[in-house]
């Protein structure tokens, strides 16, 4: 009697555990819920532009990963500090950022090939192919009188070559800022169109009004502050933001060649001299 009795206390026991433990988790998941609630009620009044996916305050202590269509940036929980860059687990030596970013884009390249960014031992997310420069199909293709139709006002030209690139981009975007400096190192003459995914659009303004507009690309990519001194016309951001909502261009950087061809996604200096090279049709 005495070992039935121990062993139904035991087992008692376990099932009052179980039961905590499943509390715990229940309570745990509902705080997170409300903290992903209430984090996007600010941020829908912070970034009223910025169209949030999703939320995730699970995956990385002390922060909120948020998606924001194809983008991905980090927020504090209390919604003001808003994060953009690359998180690493310096643990497990694994690029956090790279891998969500490879798991929302499949098809988009996110990484390779960027000089000077990798750390030691954090892994590095390979290419995910996609049609064009050796790929096996068509790139999609935009109508270049619409493109072309869009106002000076709203971009900043760099560069000299034989061939030209229009890219969408954001300030804030750290692949924007990689393909910026690797477009510097070729022959070749770049349109630079800012749009706004990230809330970045006073930076925009601030570039496009700037008196010299290249440095304050660079300034912007940089992260510094940028002071124009004045008001100018900038309806050319409201058309560059409205071609990129109309031909779906949802994440940035995104990269338009002379002949109409696209590409999404960041790509290394190796790939788009071969894609550069390419009869325009």
């Amino acid at each position: 009697m005495e070992f039935k009795w121990t062993t139904w206390k035991v087992a008692g026991a376990a099932l009052a555990l179980t039961g905590s433990l499943a509390a715990i988790a229940a309570a745990a998941h509902a705080a997170a819920a409300d903290d992903a609630a209430t984090i996007k009620a600010a941020l829908v009044k912070r970034l009223p532009k910025t169209e949030i996916t999703t939320i995730d305050c699970d995956k990385i202590e002390g922060v909120c990963e948020v998606q924001a269509r194809q983008n991905l940036f980090y927020i504090d929980r209390s919604a003001r500090y808003l994060i953009i860059g690359r998180v690493y687990d310096m643990e497990t030596k694994q690029d956090l950022t790279a891998a969500r970013l490879l798991e929302m884009n499949p098809d988009m390249l996110v990484g390779a090939g960027g000089a000077g960014e990798s750390q030691e031992g954090a892994a590095e997310p390979t290419q995910a192919r996609q049609a064009g420069a050796g790929g096996a199909g068509p790139l999609p293709r935009i109508d270049l009188a619409a493109l072309a139709a869009l106002p000076s006002s709203g971009s900043v030209v760099m560069g000299k070559g034989g061939r030209t690139l229009t890219v969408f981009s954001d300030f804030r975007c750290g692949y924007c800022k990689r393909l910026h400096e690797t477009l510097a190192t070729l022959d070749v003459k770049v349109v630079e169109r800012p749009i706004s995914v990230l809330g970045t659009r006073p930076i925009s303004e601030a570039v496009i009004c700037a008196s010299d507009k290249r440095r304050a690309v660079n300034e912007a990519y940089d992260g510094g502050a940028i002071t124009s001194g004045r008001r100018c016309d900038t309806s050319g951001l409201d058309a560059n933001e409205a071609f990129a909502r109309k031909h779906g261009f949802t994440g940035t950087p995104v990269i338009v060649r002379d002949d109409g061809a696209v590409l999404h996604g960041f790509r290394p200096r190796e790939f788009l001299e071969t894609w550069l090279k390419e009869k325009v049709s």
